[in-house]
């Protein structure tokens, strides 16, 4: 039962449930089909599969089909799952070879993508290419990627996922294909003109190109190398394919297709693993979606697959040539077991038979065991194997080495026919050799083309249904072989058995066709001896040998036979017209044939008669006719061991008259080069039954014609009775559906009446609300306008009370800073009361009352300068505001411009009234520098009348030194130390002032007097009494007039109000 497994809405599941068991017919593992149910209870359909890939193991593979549903498959694990939903159509696949669980997968919008089949997540997304990719191919190292699509190729750097090298060609060359040769560093690319070239894969250097073979076009189209790199196999719109040999860079050979090849589609090479790497096996995809194994050797024809009713589209083949999976024409994955397919070719090559010298019968027992050693070591039954093995080593050294020059189809067939008696069979492994050397099997393959080529014979046409086989490739293996057989002879075109006697050779040789021909020729010619003699009716001079075989030693049998009306026709011509292979199993007839073709012809009828008297007791016990020919139509309980041995006792005790080997001509091989011509057969019969045959076929086709004709006539009336009825019946429909649908119509344009009328009302309810809140936003926009100009009001008298105070503050600054001034002032006239007392100090005083000064006036000069940098920026930021509020509306500026001309009237009067005060303040510092400047004149002269004074001292202390003299010695010792902490200070006080050279100008002694005021000094105490009184007056007077300005301009300040517009235009 053929194992099917469908993946329809499914993510993953078992493969099959019973692992198969594929048959060497077709090597059909598993089918994969992806059925879609229909709706509402139709037929479904199937979703075609497009392509299919292998890993690098080469026991699992990916498919995507129509849909862009990617499957892998696991055919070792047994379970398939859902890897991907693309959402495209995929137009080439193929595993990376560095990790093995990505892919690549080229879609048909495009684009290159890279998936992993265990995490089921898109790893890279490649772009680039303007056309559909047709073929991925993947570098050795797994590293580089070629895509080719019909304009240009691309190879990608499979590490970063990124373009590394375009290639472009010209627009009137078309691309064909581009790929990485195997065990190599070269990039091949086929162009539609015939060309090959190769590349280096790093630098892109041109290699060598392959020279267009002379002669017309071959139009390649399909490509392959072989595994080692050294082989590419090129073929296009021919039947012809070309070798092409890489290290020498020429044509090997040219291999012609069969005359039904037009086209190569595809071209693969099979993997072998006893040819380390060189592959000798190429598979050949043609238009006719069959692919055919060739041997790129011998040109021989191994096998195939596929079939005309379902054909491949493309193959996928695994790497350790296991597998095969082929795209059908419906759209299924085929599965199929090369090691099925390949299991007559993988078999090692036969050995050399070798003949023994001697004929005796001594020979017989040393012989048998050195062939059963030899072809059949399994096969020994007895216990003696050591010493068979011995006699084996002993006979294969003597040996005579001159029957190796003996022809190979003359094999001392009387000693393999003592080994055959003696164990009864050859070796399984070694029977097709010991076949065809013994039967001399020619081998003329030019002649069986020829035959072959002449296509079906007409009268197997219709052999599946004649002859109905199972396996479509055994069908088309009989139906070739057997029209071959009528085109050889035309007897064998009318021969009714030959189906059934050529079968069992058909499935024996299935891989050799042209062995097969010849087996079943040389079974024809030599074994049906006077087979054809009566036909159509069966060979009585073939059965009357059976019989006369029959009577001669079992007469007692042969007696039941003619009482019961059993003839040799029933008991005997079944069993030859089959050769046995309905009444025996496979091992039992390969069996009996390896006696048949080591015996004479005649030895088949012994064959015949000894199995009637081998199943002598159930015979005896039939009596009714279909009785009889159930038994020689089934299979039995039958020994064919004593069948064979009775065969012989049979053969050896006929007498001669009655053998039929008198009667037989000797074996007699094909011809070499060409068949012989076989016309044992009545030549009018069958002449006059192809006549009749031609006649009947012609009368058939013409009856079949007219039938044709009538049927197509009678179905014509039919379908136009059916369709005028139709007809009628969709008037009535229409006419029905016309008044139902003016009813609708009806209906439909008052429910839009209405409509209408809802829709109107509708809209004027909506031009209501648009209106109300139209009002509504107006007014809420007018209300906001009103609060905006609120609360610039409000800032804007906060503004005005936060400068007043600003103002009131300086103000009180000033005031303060007055006070502190005239306290100042006081301090400095008490100072300098102080100072007046101790002369020595005075200037230190006055240069720091000058510094202190200077350094009040910078401060307030840079109180003020920051005072106007702030009211700078302060208009700059209204000035800022401004701006933006005129992005409002018309109005909402109009009102701004007012503001911010009100604004810049305001910062205008407040400028000028800082100017006015700056200018107050001015004239007040110039009016305390005149008083200061005043004070330090006083102070001068005050200082040179103290010089002078102090001079006079020096000049009449020096006029009474003489007179004090004994005085000041005597105060001498008591004031030394008090004038030298004077001197101290002195010099302290010098150094503050500067003008230490006028107080030190005289060396001499101090007297102790110097505190004493003299008389002279009271007119001058008076006069700088009287200046200081003038002093304090003047500076109460300057603060009671800067007080004035202060309040006067607090007052004028708090009475302003903004001019009019007319006032501020003209400002």
């Amino acid at each position: 039962m053929m194992n099917i497994v469908d993946v329809c809405k499914s993510t993953g599941g078992k493969i099959w449930h019973r692992k198969p068991s594929p048959s060497s017919d077709d090597g059909l593992m598993i089918t994969v089909t992806h059925s879609v149910p229909g709706s509402l209870g139709s037929s479904g359909r199937n979703v075609r599969f497009l392509h299919a890939a292998f890993d690098k193991s080469g026991d699992c593979f990916i498919a995507g089909d129509h849909y862009g549903n990617i499957y892998t498959f696991d055919l070792v694990k047994n379970k398939f799952t859902l890897s991907q939903k693309t959402g495209h159509p995929c137009t080439a696949l193929a595993f990376s070879l560095r990790r093995t669980t990505e892919f690549l997968a080229a879609l048909a919008d495009y684009s290159l993508k890279c998936y992993n089949t265990e995490t089921k997540e898109m790893v890279a997304w490649m772009k680039g290419h303007e056309s559909a990719i047709h073929s991925v191919s993947i570098h050795s190292s797994g590293r580089y990627a070629l895509t080719t699509s019909l304009e240009t190729a691309h190879l990608w750097d499979l590490d970063t996922f990124q373009r590394k090298r375009k290639l472009n060609n010209k627009e009137e060359v078309g691309l064909l294909r581009v790929f990485f040769l195997p065990m190599s560093n070269l990039i091949m690319t086929c162009f539609r003109d015939d060309s090959i070239f190769a590349w280096e894969c790093e630098t892109l250097n041109c290699k060598y190109q392959l020279p267009v073979p002379p002669g017309n076009s071959p139009q390649y189209r399909a490509f392959a190398a072989s595994r080692d790199g050294r082989m590419l196999a090129a073929g296009g719109r021919s039947r012809f394919i070309h070798l092409w040999s890489l290290d020498t860079r020429r044509l090997l050979r040219i291999i012609e297709m069969p005359v039904k090849v037009t086209t190569v589609k595809q071209l693969e090479f099979l993997p072998d693993s006893f040819k380390d790497g060189f592959d000798q096996i190429l598979g050949v995809l043609s238009q006719d979606g069959i692919m055919r194994f060739i041997n790129i050797d011998s040109c021989r024809l191994l096998f195939d697959m596929g079939t005309v009713d379902n054909r491949l589209n493309n193959i996928a083949i695994s790497p350790n040539g296991r597998y095969v999976v082929g795209v059908m024409e419906d759209g299924n994955l085929h599965v199929y077991s090369l090691q099925a397919l390949c299991a007559d070719i993988n078999k090692p090559p036969a050995p050399l038979v070798k003949v023994v010298k001697s004929n005796k019968m001594s020979d017989t027992a040393s012989t048998d065991t050195m062939m059963r050693s030899l072809y059949a070591p399994h096969t020994f039954k007895t216990t003696d194997d050591a010493e068979a093995a011995k006699v084996l080593t002993r006979v294969a050294n003597s040996i005579d080495r001159e029957e190796l020059a003996r022809p190979q189809c003359t094999l001392n067939t009387d000693k393999l026919l003592d080994i055959l008696k003696g164990y009864g069979e050859y070796p399984g492994k070694y029977r097709m050799f010991i076949w065809r050397k013994i039967l001399c099997l020619p081998e003329n393959h030019a002649a069986y083309g020829a035959l072959v080529d002449k296509g079906v014979h007409s009268a197997y046409d219709n052999l599946h249904t004649a002859y109905p086989i199972k396996s479509s490739k055994l069908l088309r293996i009989l139906q070739r072989i057997l029209s071959a057989m009528a085109h050889w002879a035309p007897i064998f075109g009318e021969t009714q058995f030959l189906p059934s006697l050529s079968f069992p050779f058909v499935k024996l040789f299935q891989n050799n066709h042209l062995v097969c021909f010849e087996m079943i020729a040389t079974v024809l010619v030599n074994w049906c001896q006077h087979w054809f003699e009566y036909f159509p009716n069966p060979p009585i001079n073939v059965l009357s040998m059976v019989e006369n075989v029959l009577g001669h030693h079992d007469r007692y049998l042969l007696q039941h036979f003619v009482t019961y009306g059993v003839t040799s026709q029933l008991y005997a011509w079944p069993l030859l017209e089959t050769l046995f292979s309905e009444v025996l199993t496979r091992d039992e007839w390969l069996m009996l044939w390896d006696h048949v073709v080591s015996n004479p012809p005649g030895f088949l009828l012994m064959l015949v008669a000894a199995y009637s008297m081998c199943a002598r007791g159930p015979l005896m016990q039939c009596t009714e006719m279909d009785d009889f020919q159930y038994f020689f139509h089934h299979r039995n309980a039958v020994d064919v061991r004593q069948v064979i041995r009775d065969a012989y006792r049979l053969d050896e005790a006929t007498p001669r008259d009655l053998h039929p080997s008198s009667k037989l001509e000797p074996f007699t091989p094909l011809t070499q080069g060409q068949y012989p011509v076989f016309n044992k057969y009545p030549k009018f019969i069958v002449d006059y039954q192809v006549q009749e045959r031609e006649r009947i076929r012609q009368e058939e086709t013409e009856y079949l014609r007219k039938r044709q004709l009538s049927q197509d006539a009678q179905r014509m009336t039919l379908r136009r009775q059916q369709e005028e009825e139709q007809w009628y019946q969709q008037q009535a429909l229409l006419l029905e559906a016309e008044e139902k649908r003016r009813q609708m119509i009806a209906q439909e344009e008052q429910k839009l009446a209405d409509q209408r009328q809802r829709l109107v009302a509708m809209h004027r309810e909506t031009k209501l609300k648009e209106l109300q809140l139209l009002d509504a936003a107006r007014r809420k926009f007018l209300h906001f306008q009103k609060q905006q100009r609120e609360a610039e009001l409000r800032r804007l008298d906060d503004e005005m009370q936060r400068k007043a105070l600003l103002r009131d503050q300086e103000t009180n600054s000033a005031i303060e800073e007055g006070e502190i001034r005239n306290l100042e002032l006081q301090l400095q006239k008490k100072m300098f009361e102080q100072e007046l007392q101790r002369e020595f100090a005075l200037a230190s005083v006055g240069l720091r009352s000058e510094q202190d000064v200077e350094r009040k006036q910078e401060e307030l000069e840079q109180r003020i300068q920051r005072r106007l940098q702030e009211a700078e920026r302060e208009r700059e930021l209204e000035v800022r505001k401004m701006m933006q509020q005129q992005l409002a509306g018309a109005s909402q500026r109009n009102v701004d411009m007012l503001a911010g001309k009100e604004m810049e009237q305001r910062f205008r009067v407040d400028q000028l009234e800082r100017e006015a005060k700056n200018v107050q303040l001015a004239k007040l510092h110039s009016r305390n520098r005149d008083l200061e400047k005043e004070v330090h004149d006083l102070m001068g002269k005050c200082q040179e009348e103290k010089d002078h004074e102090t001079e006079a001292g020096y000049a009449e202390i020096a006029l009474e030194k003489e007179d004090r003299g004994l005085d000041a010695a005597r105060r001498l010792g008591t004031m030394a130390s008090e004038v030298l902490v004077g001197r101290k200070h002195t010099r302290n006080l010098a150094a503050k002032t500067g003008d230490s050279h006028k107080l030190y100008g005289h060396n001499s002694t101090v007297d102790s007097n110097l505190t004493v005021e003299d008389e002279d000094e009271r007119p001058s105490r008076v006069k700088f009494e009287r200046d200081r009184e003038m002093f304090d007056q003047q500076e109460m007077e300057l603060l009671k007039e800067v007080r004035r300005l202060r309040q006067k301009l607090a007052t004028d300040n708090r009475n302003k109000r903004p001019p009019p517009l007319s006032a501020a235009d003209d400002f």
